[in-house]
């Protein structure tokens, strides 16, 4: 794949070295041309000053010239303003880099092979069904997973599944209070659904029986912890962890209710896992870690029997990880965790994609994994990101006031469908056609809203305003792509093919500067992919979409494909070009999870 800074870079190395020595060639600057100016590439010349003997004018201006004698076939022209050298290149060039890029579709990824990263993404709890806000989680952790892979890296996407604790104990004991047996089979409902209409059932009755008690004369911290209801919830854990076999048997079968919902709203959404954990089956290990050091000296017991880490020489304060009645936190599951997927894998890095509420919890695992001695919890990084709100404002799970995963993928796609047949878009199409492109478009406006956003921004989604055929939306690119893959239907009708990698680059013809600027801005694709990796932002590969499919849609506006009057050079070259850019936006697309329909 050419790399045209690298190209640049290798010229002026040369010019420099024959102007003033070879010593020098170490100190070259060299960027992308700023916009208000004109040229490719910029030259810095003060750091050779010294050398030239000349003024910074002077010394740009002696360079140019030099290379526009020697570099001819890749520098074309250039200009001088005060100590900066702006480059332009060639036609012939920027023709050469669009046959590499149809040679080389990956673009140039910089390529990490070797490192092996795991994700970890979506981490829900068996109490509840998944929420808008697991579905930033879940799009963005896959997002950032494809990204990875792209980089060459030996990419793990993995779930883990909070299956134990108080809170599945609250929608368990709400099942056997009021449920009087109910199933999803008997009631219809998806598992997932079922059991957190318990949850919400448990919270109601706690909130009942705390303003009882406080009626009584309690104050609200008593109430709220001796309420039967709650107390009745923390006796069931300990005869869960105590492998109580009643207990035990109605945790796995409630479970398994909502393994099955969860399963059909993951397909739904278009995201998949290479293995699950299950803390269930961790936090066993993270109680033996603990145990461990306490004894080395590490941690300390408190008079109720609690164990702690003290992390206030760290700038923090002392850490609960493993209660007085012997029962685990969150922490403790984490640590057993963490050490078994290394154990298992050997990670270079370990992502875990959670939302910012959570910045401190990872920040006290990283350093209590390395008070514990594990060197590799340097390689630990934490992909904060922000909440997402509506217009109406946050969402509550115990007050059942969430926005549902599986409500809001069939209204997106429910609305995908109006809008587009509003606009005509579906003309002509089946009934089985209309539905697969309004399932494309829908979770396309739904994953590129979200994703377009910087992970570390708090976000607030409008469902309407994400389907838009013209604005920076998911639909617009959609709609980009499939109205390139019209014109190559009709123009393979007609008899015109696409040209080759070599016949790109001799094409018969001068390119326009807009078919430059296209060829230019798909070369970038590479180290737009790079930076996302390296961030790990979906958000950089969206921004660059949107701008490919903003500046196809001026080029073809102003530059028509198949018209008659447009020569068959043209014509051929054009479509070429346009092809290039469609198969582009399918990959940067395909990294974001999106779909791109074939007809819009």
């Amino acid at each position: 794949m050419m790399n045209a800074e690298n190209t640049v870079k290798g010229c002026c190395e040369r010019a420099v070295a024959a102007l003033y020595g070879e010593g020098t060639v170490a100190e070259l600057q060299i960027a992308k041309t700023r916009k208000e100016f004109q040229g490719d590439y910029t030259l810095v010349t003060f750091p050779l000053l010294k050398t030239s003997r000349k003024s910074p004018e002077a010394t740009a201006q002696e360079i140019g010239l030099w290379l526009r004698e020697n570099c001819a076939e890749t520098i074309g022209d250039f200009n001088v303003i005060k100590g900066f050298l702006n480059l332009s290149l060639t036609p012939a060039y920027w023709l050469g880099v669009l046959g590499s890029l149809m040679r080389t579709p990956n673009h140039g990824f910089v390529c990490e092979a070797g490192r092996t990263v795991m994700v970890e993404y979506s981490s829900p709890n068996t109490n509840k069904p998944l929420h808008l806000g697991h579905v930033r989680n879940n799009l963005l952790g896959y997002s950032v997973a494809k990204i990875l892979e792209a980089n060459g890296c030996n990419v793990l996407k993995v779930n883990l599944v909070n299956d134990r604790g108080i809170h599945i104990c609250k929608s368990m004991l709400a099942w056997l209070r009021f449920g009087n047996g109910e199933t999803p089979e008997s009631s219809g409902m998806k598992g997932d659904h079922l059991v957190g209409k318990y949850y919400v059932a448990f919270d109601q009755a706690y909130k009942a029986e705390v303003k009882e008690l406080m009626a009584g004369g309690a104050d609200e911290e008593t109430a709220k912890r001796e309420a039967p209801i709650m107390r009745e919830a923390q006796e069931m854990l300990r005869r869960w962890e105590a492998k109580d076999p009643e207990v035990y048997g109605l945790w796995e079968r409630m479970n398994g209710w909502v393994y099955e919902g969860f399963d059909r709203t993951y397909e739904a959404m278009g995201v998949s896992f290479d293995k699950v954990y299950y803390e269930s089956n961790t936090y066993l290990l993270g109680k033996e870690l603990v145990q461990k050091g306490l004894d080395d000296g590490v941690f300390f017991r408190k008079e109720d029997g609690s164990v702690w880490a003290d992390l206030t020489e760290d700038g923090l304060d002392q850490k609960l990880l493993l209660r007085g009645d012997g029962t685990s936190v969150y922490m403790t599951q984490d640590l057993g965790t963490a050490v078994q997927r290394h154990e298992e894998y050997g990670l270079d890095r370990m992502i875990y994609v959670v939302g910012n509420e959570q910045n401190y919890h990872f920040q006290v695992l990283k350093l209590i994994l390395g008070k514990l001695g594990y060197g590799w919890s340097d390689g630990i990084f934490h992909l904060s990101y922000g909440m997402v709100e509506l217009p109406e404002g946050k969402m509550k799970s115990r007050e059942g006031t969430v926005v549902d995963a599986d409500d809001l993928i069939a209204e997106m796609i429910e609305t995908a469908r109006g809008v587009a047949v509003e606009a005509g878009k579906l003309d002509g199409l089946s009934e089985a056609e209309v539905a697969e492109i309004s399932r494309m478009v829908g979770l396309g406006a739904l994953k590129y809203f979200i994703l377009k956003v910087d992970p570390k921004k708090t976000m607030l989604f409008d469902p309407r305003e994400s389907i838009d055929f013209n604005g920076n939306t998911g639909p617009f690119i959609q709609y980009t792509y499939a109205r390139i893959k019209s014109l190559e239907r009709r123009a393979a009708e007609a008899g015109t093919e696409v040209l080759s990698p070599a016949g790109a680059f001799d094409a018969g013809r001068t390119p326009e500067p807009k078919e430059i600027e296209l060829v230019k801005h798909l070369a970038e694709f590479g180290a737009v992919v790079a930076q996302a990796g390296a961030e790990f932002s979906p958000a950089v590969v969206a921004a660059y979409a949107y701008d490919l499919a903003k500046e196809f849609n001026q080029y073809y506006h102003d530059y028509p494909i198949l018209k008659t009057e447009v020569s068959a050079v043209d014509r051929t070259f054009r479509l070429t070009l346009a092809s290039q850019v469609a198969a582009t936006l399918a990959r940067a697309m395909g990294l974001l999870g999106i779909e791109m329909p074939q007809r819009m």
